[in-house]
């Protein structure tokens, strides 16, 4: 939104002009998948540090509120509001696998750049390239800004890319990164107003090192794209996943106070090595972890052994995670076998009056008393005297070595609702099995992230704040997080869309849903397989037009023009042959929506595994 002098303006208008050739067309449709082999030109502009091209000030101290102006309309970020989300100056932040770090800049002083085709210094080879971005507008809540921008690879290889991020004030709180309580004014005061902040992520030609990105051109007059900073994200080749769970909302806890969690979860993939990530999704707030182990279950919340410790950030015992963001543990010598159940205890100091859970875990973990300190380390099961049946903070377990793993996204049925507890009777239980039976394909770890009541078009829990509702966010909302910076992911399967066709979306919005996580997966080189919706007639709201919404989706599915790179039809495995719009008596759970565990194993063992590795 900066001033222009008749040159730029005439410079804007032959760029937009001249991006109206097809040819151009066509590379802007292309996008990511497009590159280009000449050199880039001897004269083109050096790039430069993001810091050395900062030009807008962004953050303000709660007493100097005219210091910054962020939105070019007197309005900026509350300095104490993000240190008190442990957002504060210099702070390393996890976001979706990209390690970026918030500017360290004293309120007042310039922290972002004003995106305006800038060319910055970035190295590295990854998959993907995360930035660290928001949108303004001087007129108060607006839409999203962005525009296309260029990667330039040590090779002298070019690719394109899109960079759109939701506006600071007017953006949905289900994909931002942290939202802040306030906005600081010029005119003195606060704004009691949610201000967010947005981790994007675009992707990158594997296997060439990035030497520099131009940023996008300056969206227009009514707005800007505030870039606080940018990142190679590395692709986890050498792991594989091999435990994971979505986190579906972010519940109250009645207040911890130095307690420790002993989680038990189900692994697939085995390996020498192990490390655990944790993620304060949703959160306001850091949490503090003090220690953290892992061990063989042997019974209940008694190890086999003495568990391992686990360290962060390079040897440190603990460490704090910002809100909004994930901490991943160093690697440690740790035999992980396959097919076995693990424990995986959290040391909590407090107090924590909230947590981001999954909520349907199906199976039973365990916690100590209040103020009984850090158990990480016992081998005995003595102390853990509270049981839990979510899974808060733990999201994932990765193993040394192996080839990668297939994410299944998904809603109740995927997540294993009304199978039978601490049996891992879930669908991708019986897939992650199989694969370990056999040596056809390669052994693929097996992450679940299937999500009770989750749906592909609308969010049911908003992403944002303490709420009992543990459905999560949408689908396409969440597939960065929960797929797409899986480790090592290759292949994804896509099975949803019941809750969708039961709670108002149109059998069109969810074809055009799945489209587009079809196409963003693709986009990052993943293999997509999709699954027809299995039958529900009997539910109570199972109705004859839900029925006819959900033929259309499956209709869709079998015949989707190559939208996909296959199909599993698990409407048929499990339909009544006698009456398909029922699901088979042996297969029903008994309410008629969820198969049971005949019907999970029955879907499982229906996958051709040939079809997961291409």
């Amino acid at each position: 939104m900066r001033r222009r002098t008749w040159t730029r303006s005439l410079t804007v208008l032959v760029t937009a002009v001249a991006a109206t050739a097809p040819t151009l067309v066509a590379t802007a449709t292309a996008q990511q998948s497009t590159r280009q082999t000449t050199p880039a030109d001897p004269g083109a502009e050096r790039p430069l540090p993001l810091e050395r091209l900062y030009d807008n000030r962004a953050v303000s101290d709660d007493t100097a509120p005219d210091a910054a102006d962020f939105d070019s309309a007197g309005r900026s970020l509350s300095a104490q509001d993000l240190r008190a989300a442990g957002w504060g100056p210099g702070a390393r932040l996890n976001l979706d696998a990209a390690g970026l770090r918030w500017p360290d800049r004293a309120p007042g002083r310039p922290d972002n750049v004003r995106a305006d085709g800038q060319r910055v210094r970035v190295g590295g080879r990854g998959e993907a390239l995360t930035f660290l971005v928001a949108a303004t507008s001087p007129h108060g809540p607006a839409d999203a800004a962005g525009g296309q921008g260029t990667v330039r690879y040590r090779d002298g290889s070019r690719s394109s890319y899109t960079l759109t991020a939701g506006d600071w004030r007017g953006g949905t709180l289900a994909t931002k990164a942290v939202a802040l309580p306030h906005l600081n004014t010029r005119q003195g005061g606060q704004l009691a107003e949610k201000a967010r902040l947005y981790a994007v992520t675009v992707p990158l030609e594997r296997g060439r090192t990035v030497g520099s990105v131009t940023l996008p051109r300056d969206p227009g007059a009514d707005a800007d794209l505030h870039v606080f900073d940018l990142a190679v994200r590395p692709e986890a080749t050498g792991w594989t996943g091999s435990w994971s769970a979505g986190t579906g909302g972010y519940t109250g806890t009645g207040e911890w106070r130095d307690r420790t969690l002993r989680l038990v979860v189900h692994t697939s993939a085995g390996g020498p090595r192990a490390r655990i990530r944790l993620e304060n999704t949703f959160a306001a707030q850091p949490v503090r972890i003090g220690h953290a182990s892992i061990a063989v279950q042997k019974n209940g919340a008694a190890a086999h052994r003495r568990p391992t410790p686990l360290t962060f950030d390079g040897g440190r015992p603990g460490t704090r995670i910002p809100a909004g963001t994930r901490a991943v543990s160093d690697p440690v010598g740790f035999d992980v076998p396959s097919d076995t159940n693990l424990l995986v205890s959290i040391h909590l100091p407090g107090p924590v009056s909230a947590a981001p859970v999954h909520s349907e875990a199906q199976q039973r973990s365990y916690l100590s008393e209040d103020g009984s300190g850090d158990r990480t380390g016992e081998t005995g099961g003595s102390a853990f005297t509270g049981s839990l049946s979510m899974w808060p903070f733990l999201t994932g377990v990765d193993v040394r070595g192996g080839p990668g793993s297939v994410v299944t996204l998904g809603d109740s049925i995927t997540d294993g609702v009304r199978s039978t507890e601490g049996a891992n009777r879930r669908w991708p239980d019986v897939l992650a099995g199989r694969l370990l039976a056999q040596s056809r394909v390669p052994r693929l770890g097996v992450l679940n992230e299937g999500i009770s009541a989750n749906r592909i078009v609308t969010d049911r829990y908003p992403g944002d704040g303490v709420s009992s509702d543990t459905a999560g966010v949408s689908a396409q909302h969440r597939l960065e997080r929960d797929v797409l910076a899986q480790t090592n992911v290759r292949t994804v399967v896509l099975f949803e869309g019941i809750n969708d066709v039961r709670w108002g979306a149109s059998a069109e919005q969810v074809i055009a849903g799945m489209r587009a996580i079809a196409a963003r997966a693709a986009e990052r080189g993943k293999r997509v397989v999709v699954a027809t919706i299995t039958p529900c007639e009997g539910y109570h709201d199972c109705t004859a037009e839900v029925e006819a919404k959900r033929a259309k989706v499956n209709a869709f599915i079998r015949d989707n023009g190559g939208r996909f790179d296959a199909v599993l039809d698990f409407d048929k495995v499990v339909r009544d042959p006698s009456h398909p719009e029922r699901m088979a008596p042996k297969y029903d759970s008994g309410d008629h929506l969820h198969p049971g565990d005949a019907g999970l194993r029955a879907l499982g063992e229906s996958v051709d595994l040939r079809l997961l590795a291409g």
